[in-house]
């Protein structure tokens, strides 16, 4: 294993330990103790492991599960390289669908502030068998030598890097999109989702979102022999874009546009804003055939195993292994009626955000979708980021996958309307909505909060409090709060447009929290989509950079199969 010097990539400062919420100026009396015994001294709970276990561990043989608990502003600043964001403000409500499986190996990695320990304790309350965690988290992965990354969907946008490299995927400049637009027909897709479309796409593009563009590419291109590019918003959507289209036989010349809207817009040009996406075309039984006959080529040469319904079950059946059912079909067409205890991930995504759906290393997915291209492509690349992948065609699987435990949580409601009289005699009203949320509008008096800093607000314990934000962090900061011995916590019903429209007072606060107590948002690059130039070079520049920050160990954990463009 390569041990290099500690650093944390592309950042001009070391990893920050961001400070206590400063948005309730009302500090008063009493103080939440978790994990603590009589004396307020913090209970040491067995499961505490080295950076070094933890990364032997991570690139072994088995499955594992390397949770970051820290918010998504933490989290993006600087992480290990195959770490799966599942913040501590939403848990208990996000573990069960990322790790399924209660008995698979668990290592939680936080700021070394104990929020990891506290992490631990509610996994084991909730019947998770095998959970440690690293001392000193973050410092001690980074002390230990090892590279924290930052961004994130890591491995997914790595591989788009890698495949441009392996695959020899062309490409072509904005400048050269121009002079064959002038010149010669060409078929400009872009391969986003439909919403990031809306917001701003290049003139003259098509929404057509990876995944779907292959399959329904016979229906759309009309025979036309002219040259496809795809587009996406930077880099890797585009490579696995036309990647994909290689994949699925697609004869045409192929290419990924080099940066995609933000290389665009850093050439001077204007993109279209606010675009209507086209309905996804309907295909007929000859295009259906294609994309069968597409989905089985492809399963042959990446030897992708095809499984029936009697196979899931048998898989399902399996204690010792996690299987994941995803339907990779659009989000119309699974809302339309999906594969019974199947979970929607359509394909453009779960390659892209792989660690928003799957949390345990290589760990077996099955994909599923009507005519099996789809699953066939996402599977591709699934496989090449390390997992066990099974495609199952023209079926509608009823096995049911690993199941994680749910949550209930049964709370009181109340207005807001009430609330606000309450707070007048003393209550006290939190807002645990996204902190950029709050600032931009919040009911006057209330004081943002975000869970792992709920006990640094020293909440006096015979205080009746509210909680804002239908969410789930508002629902387990209620339950933290009723579990820390307070008797009067109810949760706020309604809307910000709600609570305004009832004349209620709403106020802004740009500067607060501030950027430091902001954990739960990613300031790095943040506006590049936004007009920010210089936010959009280093964002190019960091996806280029990938690459080169992988240590052996992460660079052998893909297994990128040969180049459709190689046939």
């Amino acid at each position: 294993m390569d041990r290099r010097s500690a650093r944390l990539r592309h950042s001009d400062r070391s990893l920050p330990r961001r400070t206590a919420p400063r948005s309730c100026t009302r500090r008063v009396g009493g103080f939440l103790r978790w994990a603590q015994g009589a004396s307020g001294e913090r209970r040491l709970m067995p499961g505490a492991i080295t950076a070094a276990d933890a990364k032997t561990r991570v690139h072994g043989s088995g499955e594992v599960a390397l949770l970051d608990v820290r918010e998504h502003g933490q989290f993006g600043e600087g992480h290990p390289f195959l770490a799966v964001p599942c913040p501590f403000s939403t848990l208990e409500f996000a573990i069960g669908d990322l790790v399924p499986r209660v008995s698979v190996s668990i290592i939680l990695i936080d700021s070394g502030d104990g929020i990891a320990e506290r992490c631990a304790a509610i996994l084991t309350r909730l019947g998770y068998t095998n959970v440690s965690w690293i001392i000193d988290g973050v410092h001690g992965w980074a002390a230990a030598g090892f590279t924290l990354f930052k961004g994130v969907n890591l491995p997914s946008k790595t591989l788009g890097e890698l495949l441009e490299h392996e695959w020899h995927v062309p490409s072509i400049d904005v400048e050269t999109l121009d002079e064959w637009r002038s010149t010669r027909t060409v078929n400009l897709f872009d391969g986003r989702p439909a919403q990031e479309f809306r917001k701003a796409s290049i003139p003259g593009a098509r929404s057509l979102p990876n995944g779907e563009l292959p399959h329904r590419f016979g229906k759309v291109s009309a025979g036309s022999t002219a040259p496809v590019i795809v587009h996406c918003a930077g880099r890797t959507r585009s490579i696995v874009g036309a990647a994909g289209l290689a994949l699925a036989g697609v004869g045409n010349p192929i290419f990924a546009l080099e940066n995609g809207t933000q290389g665009w817009t850093l050439s001077g040009r204007k993109l279209a804003l606010q675009n209507k996406p086209e309905a996804l075309p309907e295909l007929d039984a000859v295009d259906l055939e294609r994309s069968r006959a597409s989905a089985r080529a492809i399963c042959s040469r990446y030897e992708i195993p095809l499984i029936t319904r009697n196979e899931i079950t048998a898989l399902a059946s399996d204690s010792d292994r996690t299987l994941y059912l995803l339907d990779v079909r659009s989000a119309e067409e699974f809302a339309a009626g999906t594969s019974p205890n199947a979970r929607s991930a359509p394909c453009v995504q779960i390659v892209q955000a792989t660690d928003q759906w799957v949390g345990v290393r290589r760990a077996r997915i099955a994909l599923t979708c009507d005519t099996g291209l789809r699953s066939a492509i996402a599977a591709t690349f699934l496989q090449a980021l390390g997992y066990d992948v099974y495609v199952v065609p023209d079926a509608q699987p009823g096995a049911k996958p690993n199941e994680g435990p749910k949550l209930n949580s049964i709370l009181a409601d109340v207005s807001a309307r009430e609330a606000m009289n309450a707070v007048k005699g003393g209550a006290i009203l939190l807002d645990a909505r996204n902190s950029i949320v709050y600032r931009a509008g919040h009911l006057d008096g209330a004081c943002w909060c975000i869970r792992p800093r709920l006990p640094d607000m020293q909440l006096p314990i015979d205080a009746a409090i509210f909680v804002a934000g239908e969410t789930p962090q508002a629902k387990l900061i209620a339950d933290d709060l009723v579990e820390a011995g307070y008797t009067d916590v109810r949760l706020l019903t309604g809307s910000l447009s709600e609570w305004a429209s009832q004349g209620l007072p709403i106020v802004q606060t740009p500067k607060e929290p501030d950027d430091a107590s902001a954990i739960d948002f990613l300031f790095f690059v943040h506006d590049r989509h936004d007009g920010n130039m210089e936010s959009a070079k280093r964002y190019l520049e960091w996806e280029m950079g990938l690459v080169a920050q992988l240590d052996p160990a992460e660079r052998n954990e893909y297994r990128i199969g040969p180049s459709p463009f190689a046939r």
